[in-house]
C-alpha cells in the first residue's frame, strides 16, 4: 500500500486571499482523514502566504486528538526558524526541500553532496528529537546513495518533471528516469546505509489522478505520495472526500 498524504497549502492559499477564515483547513483534514488519506502533509513559507503558523498546531492537535496513526509530514528549508518549528511541533516526517523563500512552489532537489554538511547535521538534529526525515531529489540514481550517506530515512522523488509531461513519449522518458532511482535506492546494501533500516522512496508533485497509475506500477513499493495542488482542484469537482477515496484508489 502506498499512502496518500494530502496537501493542505492550496486549502489555505485559498483561505488567505480572505479575512474571513474558510475554507477551514483543520475542517477540510478533517474531510480528508474521515475519507482514508494516511496523513497530511504541509509546507509553511516564512511569509506565511499559504500556511501559518498556527495552522501548524492545529493541526497537530486534530492529528493526536482524533487521528492516532496518522502522520504528519511538514516540508521546508532547513532555516534556524524551520528546525524550531519542526521541534515544537513534532511531526512524524520532515521532508526537507532546497527552496528559496521567494519561490511559488518547490522546482528542483537537492544537490545532496554540495550541502552534505547541512543535511547531516540537521538530519542528526532531527533524528535526536525522533523525527523521520525525507530529502526531496531529483531523478538521479546517484541520489538516494548520497542521501544515505548524510543519514536520510527517505527520500522523496520530484516528479514536476513527469507531471509537468503531457504527452506520452516525454512522460514516458520522465517515468523511466524516476523508476531507475527508486531502483537505486531499493538496491542500497548495508553497508550504505550504516545499519539502518532500508531507504524508503515517497513521491511528490504534480502528481494526478492520470499519472500517479503508472507511477505506482513502475515503482509498486513507493511508500508515500504526497499530493496537494491536483487534489484540491479535483475536489472541486467531486468534493474533498470522494477525491480522497479516487487517490486513495490510485494508490492501489
Amino acid at each position: 500500500m502506498t499512502h496518500l498524504s494530502v496537501n493542505l497549502n492550496a486549502i489555505a492559499q485559498l483561505r488567505n486571499r480572505r479575512t474571513v477564515p474558510w475554507p477551514s483547513v483543520v475542517g477540510m483534514a478533517r474531510i480528508a482523514l474521515d475519507a482514508g488519506a494516511d496523513g497530511i502533509t504541509v509546507h509553511p513559507r516564512p511569509d506565511e502566504r499559504h500556511i501559518r503558523r498556527t495552522d501548524v498546531f492545529d493541526l497537530v492537535a486534530l492529528l493526536r486528538a482524533d487521528y492516532p496513526g496518522r502522520e504528519f509530514n511538514i516540508e521546508g528549508f532547513p532555516s534556524p526558524e524551520f528546525l524550531a518549528l519542526c521541534e515544537q511541533a513534532q511531526p512524524e516526517q520532515v521532508t526537507l526541500v532546497p527552496d528559496d523563500p521567494s519561490q511559488s512552489t518547490s522546482d528542483h532537489g537537492w544537490d545532496v553532496q554540495g550541502n552534505a554538511t547541512l543535511l547531516r547535521e540537521t538530519i542528526e538534529r532531527l533524528h535526536g528529537s525522533g523525527m523521520r526525515v525525507s530529502l526531496f531529489i531529483d531523478a538521479d540514481p546517484e541520489a538516494p546513495l548520497r542521501a544515505a550517506e548524510v543519514g536520510a530515512d527517505r527520500v522523496e522523488l520530484y516528479t514536476g518533471p513527469y507531471g509537468g509531461a503531457l504527452e506520452a513519449g516525454p512522460a514516458a522518458i520522465e517515468l523511466s528516469r524516476l523508476k531507475a532511482t527508486a531502483d537505486a535506492a531499493r538496491e542500497l546494501g548495508p553497508n550504505a546505509l550504516q545499519g539502518r533500516p532500508n531507504l524508503l522512496v515517497n513521491a511528490g508533485h504534480d502528481l494526478t489522478l492520470v499519472n500517479l497509475p503508472p507511477l505506482k506500477r513502475a515503482i509498486p513499493d513507493l511508500a508515500e505520495v504526497s499530493i496537494g495542488h491536483a487534489v484540491t482542484a479535483d475536489a472541486l469537482i467531486y468534493g474533498m472526500a470522494e477525491t480522497v477515496r479516487k487517490y486513495k484508489a490510485a494508490c492501489l
